[in-house]
């Protein structure tokens, strides 16, 4: 139900929607944890299991480096599958799997809890222990959930490697974490074509010292290369006794590592970022809860890669301690038709979607009359993740996959972040491109350059101003550069890389990052309200915006934009777009120049690498280009 504000147009929830949430008071909620921090998240871990209850919510003794649930001893594959197995829900469905050929796997809680525990004995008769790390490099196929979640179970740390990198960055990877084994596909299917993945990491495998052993799971059948004595088929040892039902699931202090994750920033070398079983836990199990109103009989589907955050917090380890029944796609979006998605969410009747506006975006430029030909009745709340929504795309996703029904949960966070932390709920007053306002208990902030709170809607530094379950605990093994990164512009505040400004109603709107901001003439521009200004024109599927040197204004606005199916370039539409950029933002925002491309380089969570963009400019070779997508 469309409104106006201050902001501009605000979408009201139905009485429909509201009859069926369980929290439609989030106010209270978030008053509540805002009067009692310790509180509020004590209530939300008491809902899970724990093998020793902890001594301390919260550790800030050490800032900031905090510790949360200290003493408390679980493990999160217990929440995840051994809790169900010991209710009803041991016969529900826990994954439904497709993949790219139409092929369809699915697994209950019991089943999943079995494999699990056939694959975690496999790793111990490896000499897999607690605190050793497991690379995982595979396609989107239930193994690779089996695998981080049998790492889990031993307690071993889980390093998954997107099936879209190449030999520099699984090298990398194997040789930062100083990984024991490593567990690859064959290959993996995207748009009809095999990535070979073992090939792959055969290469990266040269030059990697710590690896002993290599599982190889066969997925395509394609001929590839084992090595004597390294490299062992995945279902031959699973077919062993040694693959026995039953597997002791280790005891995990609550600060005991889970996982690390490497994420790239502009400069310098990947991170690992280090989540750890207590807090992460707790973390997303509550913001999937309360965000997506996770109902016994959804159906859900995360259509994310679990090789980045939103994989394994949403994908994984968030929907299985829900008890939730989660879908699983291997492929693109677009194969071998533009309806594939549409056409899953009918077969299966998917309750919520959760993707990112680069797809939304990319499925806009085919239009309507794909998603018209399915029925998605059974869709109940839609989200999205990676980065900023432009209102153009939140609105068409509402319009036509929602019909105008669906909640879109707008969700700001990050691999550091490990959990939703500026987010919506289907119960709140809803405005196209804001994330709306922090989860309960997460106080954050927009400041100015000096730390001071920067006025309404004036852009500045987002910041994170009190420590949450889910955040990263560290770099691994490089504390002083956690230190140095995230904490030490504004004492006290996390620093999140984020622009961003708040409105009159409390509502948050992330610009982009603070090095895609571009200053032209004095005035600070943000690369997302340029690029959303210009996917407002009919003609314009998606865009990206940079700002090169200039004698002048000290920058210039260049951008590069993908015109929609049966549109044709010209210079009259590339004035056209200058026209429809200056009207929409002023004349100060005009792009110099405008470029047509039939692709933009993206990192695997959807985000425009807009730093290639502009080292090839420049003429520069552009640095770490480990997250590109392709």
């Amino acid at each position: 139900m469309p409104d106006k504000s201050l902001s501009g147009e605000v979408f009201i929830p139905s009485d429909e929607v509201l009859r069926h949430v369980h929290v439609r008071d989030w106010d209270k909620l978030i008053g509540e944890a805002e009067k009692d921090l310790e509180g509020f998240w004590s209530r939300e871990a008491h809902e899970l299991h724990w093998f020793e209850h902890w001594d301390k919510v919260l550790d800030d003794s050490h800032k900031p480096f905090f510790k949360w649930f200290t003493n408390g001893k679980t493990n999160i594959v217990y929440n995840c599958l051994d809790r169900h197995t010991q209710t009803a829900r041991r016969n529900k469905l826990a994954l439904m799997w497709e993949g790219e050929k139409g092929e369809f796997r699915s697994f209950s809680y019991f089943a999943l809890k079995r494999e699990t525990c056939r694959f975690a004995n496999v790793l111990r008769s490896l000499g897999v222990q607690k605190g050793d790390r497991v690379t995982l490099y595979m396609g989107r196929i239930p193994e690779l959930m089996i695998g981080m979640l049998a790492c889990a179970r031993i307690g071993a740390i889980h390093s998954v490697v997107y099936g879209g990198f190449t030999v520099e960055a699984l090298h990398e990877r194997l040789e930062d974490s100083q990984s024991k084994v490593l567990i690859v596909a064959d290959g993996a299917y995207q748009r009809g074509k095999i990535v070979p993945l073992k090939a792959i990491a055969d290469e990266a495998l040269q030059r990697a010292a710590t690896v002993e052993s290599v599982l190889v799971v066969k997925r395509t059948g394609e001929a590839v290369n084992m090595e004597s004595g390294r490299d062992m088929w995945y279902h031959e040892l699973m077919a062993l006794p040694i693959a026995g039902m039953q597997c002791h699931i280790e005891v995990m202090d609550a600060e005991d590592p889970l996982f690390i994750l490497y994420t790239s920033g502009t400069t310098g070398k990947p991170k690992a970022i280090l989540h750890t079983h207590g807090g992460y836990m707790v973390g997303t199990y509550s913001t999937l809860k309360y965000v997506f109103d996770i109902h016994d009989e959804d159906r859900y589907w995360c259509a994310a890669d679990p090789g980045w955050i939103t994989g394994h917090s949403y994908i994984v380890y968030g929907p299985l301690l829900n008890g939730t029944t989660s879908f699983m796609y291997e492929g693109a979006p677009t194969y071998p038709y533009p309806n594939r998605w549409w056409q899953m969410i009918e077969k299966y009747g998917i309750n919520v979607l959760y993707t990112a506006p680069t797809a939304i975006r990319g499925l806009m430029r085919f239009g309507e009359a794909w998603p018209n030909r399915h029925d998605l009745s059974s869709l109940r709340i839609l989200g999205s993740v990676g980065e900023p929504i432009n209102p153009e795309a939140w609105k068409w996703y509402h319009r036509v996959i929602g019909k105008g029904r669906c909640p879109i949960m707008d969700t700001w966070w990050q691999t550091e972040t490990g959990m939703f932390m500026i987010t919506p709920t289907p119960a709140v007053t809803l405005k196209p491109g804001s994330g709306t306002r922090p989860f309960p208990g997460v106080k954050m902030d927009v400041l100015d350059e000096e730390g001071k709170p920067a006025g309404v809607n004036e852009e500045g530094f987002l910041v994170i101003k009190t420590p949450w379950p889910a955040m990263m605990r560290t770099i691994y093994r490089d504390p002083e550069r956690y230190k140095a990164q995230y904490w030490s512009k504004f004492p006290g505040a996390y620093l999140t890389g984020d622009s961003a400004r708040k409105d009159e109603d409390g509502y948050y709107w992330v610009i982009g990052r603070v090095d895609d901001v571009i200053k032209v003439s004095g005035y600070r521009l943000g690369t997302a309200e340029i690029e959303s200004a210009l996917v407002s024109h009919h003609a314009i599927a998606e865009a990206a915006a940079i700002g090169l040197p200039h004698d002048v204004k000290g920058n210039a606005i260049h951008t590069f934009v993908i015109v929609k199916a049966g549109v044709e370039k010209s210079e009259k539409l590339i004035e056209e777009l200058r026209a429809h950029v200056a009207h929409e933002m002023g004349p100060i925002a005009k792009p110099d120049s405008i470029q047509f491309v039939d692709s933009l380089p993206k990192t695997r969570s959807g985000k425009i690498m807009r730093r290639v963009l502009k080292a090839r400019a420049l003429g520069q070779e552009p640095k770490d280009l480990t997250t590109l997508e392709e």
